[in-house]
């Protein structure tokens, strides 16, 4: 398998509404897409990297200077057995995991492609459903939260997981808790408290709760650690989880009892499934994070959430959930608080050529013999 054009494109694309967490809000959302031809077959990936640097150092503009001048040149023309060999060549540049993991999902796409196979099925996974939940951003107001809440579940979603800050925490989750006692509920920090917290915290274990995600800073597994022996409920790592050697690090320190995979975040596919197998051996339930994608990135994300370990519902909800419309044809939607893998070949679903078109801001084009 040789890539012989490689196109790489901005995106902007509107949330339905305004998306908030402990480190600020967005709602236009630009995003970078990979095309990758080769063989007579096209691959398509999405790199998750936010326009701001309050998740992870790398942004939307720092990914499109790493790929343009470091990554995709050399790639092009590359010969390789697999896609896990896509970015030998460029092995020497250090991080940028979320825009290696634009190339390296959209070479995944197109081997399925080229062996007539879905993604899932290559990734070893099954065509089965896959619960799912849905990520409730910070609100105004209670009152508007458990609107929100009511809203999701009466739509199907299997989770609710609710973004927390401090000072929008404990009180906000015991009105969810009190008016849905029965619900799958997590709160969702991303790295907005610090040890001195832990009574705070601590607290919330009458909540039960199914997780707390990322309490503390994301290089803080030592903290981590220390928190969770503190703690009933187990911690959730998401943004300290960049590799697998991150991942066996987390469990040898039982700094956290579950891991929030996000392919963009560790990546790509062939580290997310490693992480799985680790955690799988080690009895540690997974789920499929998100990352505000495009229904390109999502039907990644799905197609990762088919293996085995991934027990928990993740938050790979229906396009219209974010979008009011996506750049994929058909849009995800959400069966019986499921979503069912495409079966078509690779990621399952066409990219919206002509959408997509008008909603390009840039491209960059790489060819090769």
């Amino acid at each position: 398998m040789k890539p012989t054009r490689i196109e790489l494109r901005e995106i902007r694309l509107p949330l339905r509404e305004v998306f908030e967490i402990s480190s600020g809000a967005r709602q236009n959302r630009r995003i970078l897409l990979l095309r990758v031809e080769g063989e007579g077959a096209v691959g398509w990936g999405e790199c998750v990297a936010a326009e701001d640097p309050g998740y992870s150092y790398e942004t939307t503009d720092t990914a499109w200077h790493v790929l343009t001048e470091f990554l995709l040149p050399p790639l092009v023309g590359h010969t390789m057995e697999g896609p896990e060999e896509i970015l030998s060549p460029v092995s020497w540049v250090r991080g940028h995991p979320m825009a290696k993991a634009g190339i390296e999902m959209a070479v995944w796409d197109l081997h399925a492609k080229l062996l007539g196979a879905p993604l899932w099925e290559l990734l070893g996974g099954k065509g089965d459903p896959v619960p799912v939940g849905v990520s409730v951003g910070l609100q105004p107001n209670d009152d508007d939260l458990l609107r929100k809440v009511e809203e999701h579940l009466s739509q199907g979603y299997a989770r609710i997981k609710v973004k927390i800050k401090p000072g929008r925490d404990l009180a906000m989750l015991r009105k969810v808790r009190d008016r849905f006692p029965h619900i799958l509920l997590m709160a969702d920090a991303n790295s907005a408290y610090t040890l001195d917290d832990t009574p705070l915290l601590r607290e919330m274990d009458d909540l039960e709760l199914l997780m707390i995600e990322q309490p503390l800073g994301h290089e803080d597994l030592r903290e981590h650690a220390l928190l969770q022996q503190e703690l009933r409920t187990p911690i959730c790592l998401d943004e300290s989880i960049r590799s697998v050697a991150d991942a066996r690090l987390a469990l040898e320190l039982d700094a956290g009892r579950i891991i929030n995979i996000k392919p963009g975040r560790v990546g790509g596919l062939a580290s997310s499934r490693a992480i799985h197998h680790l955690c799988r051996e080690r009895k540690i339930p997974v789920w499929c994070g998100g990352m505000l994608e495009s229904g390109i990135g999502r039907a990644h994300n799905l197609a990762l959430a088919t293996l085995p370990g991934f027990t928990l519902p993740g938050d790979i909800s229906a396009s219209r959930r974010y979008w009011e419309k996506d750049v994929v044809i058909p849009e995800f939607e959400l069966r019986d608080g499921a979503m069912v893998p495409p079966e078509g070949p690779g990621i399952g679903v066409e990219p919206d050529l002509a959408r997509i078109e008008d909603l390009t801001h840039r491209v960059r084009v790489f060819s090769g013999p």
